[in-house]
């Protein structure tokens, strides 16, 4: 993360760029379809809850979820730039998730293998009960 002594800004956005989000995709190692900018122009298009942090105007982190604001929201991408990681941002990211879905609505997320760790200390816990239809393509 820069030294410099500007703030990072998070920000609920309806829009970020596909090429800015691809970007944070790809540093941060979860595996989207980084290389179909308009999949990811899809992606951002039908999120209808995304949260931004940016750092002097850059996108470092995003989180984008579907839901309906007041009994579910999936949490579909959380990502933090590699430089940006173990800042705090990823919480902070999730925390205003909740925040703009508020008490009422639960917070369900899919967890990368590599990512599994990561989401006890926040307050998930895990849910044997979930079924899934992979995608085909």
């Amino acid at each position: 993360m820069p030294t410099d002594n500007t703030k990072i800004v998070y920000q609920r956005e309806q829009r970020p760029t596909s090429e800015e989000v691809a970007s944070v995709y790809r540093s941060a190692g979860i595996r989207r379809p980084v290389d179909d900018l308009a999949r990811i122009q899809q992606m951002i298009d039908h999120g209808n809850l995304i949260i931004t942090a940016r750092h002097n105007g850059r996108l470092v982190g995003v989180s984008r979820s579907l839901t309906d604001f007041c009994h579910c929201c999936y949490l579909a991408d959380l990502a933090v730039h590699a430089d940006y990681q173990r800042h705090g941002i990823g919480n902070e990211l999730i925390r205003l998730t909740h925040q703009a879905i508020g008490s009422r609505s639960m917070l369900l997320l899919l967890a990368a293998p590599t990512a599994e760790g990561y989401y006890p200390h926040l307050g998930f816990e895990a849910v044997p009960n979930g079924w899934i239809i992979r995608r085909t393509e």
